[in-house]
């Protein structure tokens, strides 16, 4: 059994003249295609839920959208639909730029098939698999500036302290200190800096649980 949101009801009412006909449409549809589907309103705008994510709807000053979770697999090999910025149908401005209902059902049938199977949306693999690779690349480590350098050259307990720092809390001094707009507060955080390295502390020392 399938579950409506109140909170579409409000989305809807509240969209212009020209998208109420369109929401309402699309609603219906996915409703009566996938009588087991759930209503959610995610990122402040209706989804569709079947399993996962399914297919959502928004409406805009001039236009509306509509676009399935796994669109380049729902329209592989249909010569139709998009996967863009826009949704799967473009920009919409009445019920007739919508496929039939017939047509649409067909649509939403086949992303139906693709949640049963548990198929990866392709775009949301890529985009995994490339923050896996970024996340996997070494970060460089942060340049020293020239006053911290010298700072610690002047302080053998401060240079130790913090030669033995991981690369991260290293990086937070040289953010905090070079972060600093003016001269006079770059050289207040240098002269902290230097205290508190000395001490073995991490810039946000404070913040850290004991």
């Amino acid at each position: 059994m399938g579950k409506r949101d109140p909170r579409f009801d409000a989305y809807i009412a509240a969209a212009a003249p020209f998208a109420r006909p369109i929401l309402t449409h699309i609603r219906a549809v996915v409703h009566e295609a996938c009588p087991d589907v759930e209503e959610a309103m995610k990122w402040s705008f209706p989804n569709f839920l079947y399993k996962g994510m399914f297919c959502s709807m928004a409406a805009f000053k001039a236009h509306c959208a509509f676009g399935f979770w796994k669109g380049e697999l729902v329209f592989r090999g249909k010569g139709s639909g998009t996967t863009s910025s826009m949704g799967s149908f473009g920009r919409l401005t009445a019920v007739s730029d919508l496929p039939s209902k017939k047509v649409l059902a067909g649509y939403l049938k086949t992303a139906m098939k693709l949640n049963d199977e548990g198929v990866k949306a392709p775009w949301l693999e890529k985009r995994n698999a490339k923050k896996a690779a970024q996340a996997a690349q070494p970060r460089k480590a942060a340049a020293v500036p020239a006053d911290l350098a010298r700072a610690l050259k002047k302080n053998a307990k401060a240079r130790a302290a913090f030669a033995k720092f991981p690369p991260s809390h290293r990086r937070e001094y040289i953010e905090w200190i070079t972060g600093a707009k003016r001269a006079e507060t770059r050289a207040r955080r240098l002269a902290t800096a230097v205290e508190q390295i000395a001490e073995g502390k991490s810039q946000n020392w404070r913040y850290e649980s004991k």
